[in-house]
């Protein structure tokens, strides 16, 4: 192979060797690169015990893919185009290992072998032609043999294992399991997008230049890739059934007796006079003016006997 051999493979290059044919595929890599960092920062601000290797390297890869593609459309050649499908292939793989064995509990020997299926299904699939009507891998002798879909069978695979995985992971209540099902009908909105760039190539251009439709497939896969790298924050997290939690809020609680009981104003208490404590200020007032008039009265009276006394004729 020769690693400086030029690649045509997508409309805005055509058949141009200059660096900067593909503008708007080159930018567009921005999105995967943004994406890397903010995964990357998401992860730094976790606490310690809640990251993990494994989404280290998917966030590593996820940098990878842009860098690798961004070299890809500027340079164009076998070797950048190796840069660009390598990380790729590593992210779908470590990442289903990762659907398998942190979402759905799949032992790790069976994580392994259904990966080394997948990475075979997803090989030969890559390996695909079409000529003539015809699909499959063409002999020596068959002539005018090109890529399918513009060579979008290759992922083909990867939206299929997503679309199950996302589907299992429902039918088990996994919080997850709505970004895996999102990012798989965006994945298969942007493998469309991918396999129609050169079909629709003169349609799409902007001020004379022809630029296809391979830049939004960049973008929509930076948004699959945030997505399900979002998706490894909720490892192990489930929601209630819509239908258990639709039922709880229509039923309302009822009391039990005993909070009622509880809640009522207990009655008030006859308070109890402390055997020989000491009198108040107060009550001590209160006795002294009882007994002055009770010595008021008295003099009065003998004021009243000494008077009736000297009334009387003496003897």
């Amino acid at each position: 192979m020769n690693l400086s051999e030029h690649v045509f493979l997508y409309c805005e290059r055509g058949t141009s060797t200059l660096l900067l044919a593909e503008p708007w595929n080159a930018a567009s890599n921005a999105g995967f690169i943004l994406v890397g960092l903010i995964a990357i920062d998401l992860l730094l601000r976790r606490p310690v015990e809640q990251r993990s290797a494994d989404q280290f390297l998917l966030a590593a890869l996820i940098l990878l893919i842009g860098l690798g593609s961004l070299s890809f459309h500027v340079f164009a050649n076998r070797g950048t185009e190796l840069a660009d499908v390598i990380p790729i292939n590593i992210f779908m793989l470590v990442y289903l290992g990762v659907a398998l064995n942190r979402f759905l509990g799949t032992p790790p020997g069976w994580t392994v072998l259904l990966v080394i299926g997948f990475a075979a299904i997803a090989g030969l699939a890559g390996q695909l032609k079409c000529w003539d009507g015809a699909i499959g891998i063409p002999g020596p002798e068959v002539t005018g043999a090109g890529p399918c879909l513009n060579g979008s069978v290759g992922y083909l695979p990867a939206l299929f294992a997503l679309i199950v995985v996302g589907m299992l992971m429902r039918e088990r209540d996994q919080r997850a399991a709505p970004l895996v099902l999102w990012a798989a009908a965006i994945f298969a909105v942007s493998i469309t997008l991918r396999s129609v760039d050169l079909s629709i190539c003169s349609d799409v251009a902007y001020e004379g230049h022809k630029i296809g439709t391979h830049f939004i497939w960049h973008l929509l896969n930076a948004g699959v890739l945030f997505l399900l790298f979002l998706a490894t924050f909720r490892v192990g997290e489930t929601a209630a059934p819509a239908s258990l939690t639709k039922r709880l809020e229509q039923v309302e609680p009822e009391t039990p007796a005993s909070v009622i009981l509880d809640d009522a104003p207990a009655e008030a208490e006859p308070e109890a006079v402390p055997v020989g404590e000491e009198p108040t200020q107060e009550e001590e007032d209160e006795d002294g003016e009882g007994d002055d008039e009770k010595e008021e009265e008295q003099a009065e009276k003998d004021k009243e006997d000494a008077s009736s006394a000297k009334n009387e004729p003496s003897n």
